[in-house]
């Protein structure tokens, strides 16, 4: 996918519309149109990037910042009691948009979601050690 075919690059120019809640040089927040709960607001770099993985450090903090700012706007406009943030990449993980976005999500105590997570286990400390031997290597700053 393109810029020019981007759902979002689409928003962000103007092409689609969207209810914006806050917008700077480099983000863009706007609530979801199919919200998990209401107030479900979605934060994107303006440019376009995806996935995570391949996303420049200082474009990372510009959303992070833009992410913290709309959590505190829950918290504080919307009296929400608690936020999630969910983020995914590539279709398996349930990413739709390909483009890097957060999901940013109110929570009450009684707004009736509950997320459908189903814990597995590992089978020892053995099994855990050699999943983590596969992934420390790889976890050097680059």
């Amino acid at each position: 996918m393109t810029a020019l075919n981007c759902l979002f690059c689409r928003i962000v120019r103007g092409e689609i519309p969207a209810v914006r809640i806050f917008e700077d040089d480099a983000t863009l927040a706007f609530l979801d149109i199919n919200p998990i709960v209401k107030g479900h607001t979605l934060v994107i770099p303006k440019a376009h990037f995806d996935p995570l993985m391949n996303t420049p450090d200082d474009v990372l903090a510009r959303v992070i910042r833009t992410v913290r700012l709309v959590a505190r706007a829950h918290v504080a406009g919307l009296r929400a009691e608690g936020v999630n943030l969910h983020q995914s990449n590539g279709s398996p993980a349930g990413q739709v948009i390909p483009h890097l976005h957060f999901h940013v999500i109110p929570r009450f105590a009684h707004d009736g979601h509950h997320w459908n997570w189903q814990a597995k286990h590992y089978d020892g400390p053995t099994e855990m050690q050699t999943w983590a031997a596969r992934l420390i290597p790889h976890c050097k700053d680059a």
